[in-house]
């Protein structure tokens, strides 16, 4: 169960730092500044990829792709 909940995180993780990496300076000081634009595109960024990580994993499950 340990390795479950540290492979989601991580996924998290990995999100939050490609989504850091492509916003600008100026951008990223746009969206800080308000912090309703910040927890919807935090949410949002979030959901979008952890699903595509979860369809990619169930995809390479399916046609054996992870052996």
């Amino acid at each position: 169960m340990i390795a479950v909940i540290i492979r989601i995180a991580l996924r998290y993780g990995a999100g939050a730092l490609v989504a850091r990496g492509l916003l600008g300076a100026g951008d990223a000081a746009a969206l800080s500044a308000d912090p309703d634009i910040q927890m919807a595109l935090e949410t949002g960024v979030g959901l979008t990829l952890s699903f595509a990580a979860e369809a990619w994993y169930a995809l390479a499950q399916r046609f054996h792709w992870s052996k």
